[in-house]
């Protein structure tokens, strides 16, 4: 059983995935819908979860920098509902403050151009979200 990593945009969809242990998170796509229609990522998150026998769903929640709610942070809660009512599977919500801009800077680092970033950034930053939950609860135990 794996973790399914996800970060929400209002156009895009980066997924990430755990190894069998928990233990290493890996950036496995970004998925491109119309703006606003999480309904249409369903099937494509049915197969992954059946593919890779997914036990849990680690979606980022973009909080404002004070720690409040906001407008993005209320969608991402309502994509939560909807995945909860698709699939019998746990969704815990990570605090994905900074996810973007540390994803960003790996690629700054890495050389890549912007027109690589752009592609690459959402299944990174879900990476990042993945693999900060899989540390906090390796820690935990």
């Amino acid at each position: 059983m794996r973790y399914l990593g996800l970060d929400l945009g209002t156009k895009t969809l980066g997924i990430a995935i755990s190894d069998i242990t928990h233990t290493i998170a890996t950036t496995y796509k970004t998925i491109r819908f119309k703006e606003n229609e999480y309904d249409s990522l369903i099937t494509s998150l049915t197969e992954i979860i059946t593919q890779y026998d997914i036990g849990k769903i680690i979606l980022g929640l973009p909080k404002n920098m004070n720690n409040s709610i906001g407008d993005r942070a209320q969608t991402t809660l309502k994509f939560r509902d909807l995945v909860k009512q698709h699939f019998n599977i746990e969704v815990v919500m990570q605090d994905e403050r900074l996810s973007t801009v540390e994803a960003t800077n790996y690629m700054i680092e890495a050389d890549l151009s912007r027109k690589k970033r752009k592609k690459k950034i959402d299944a990174l930053s879900a990476n990042i979200i993945l693999q900060t939950y899989l540390d906090k609860e390796r820690e935990m135990k």
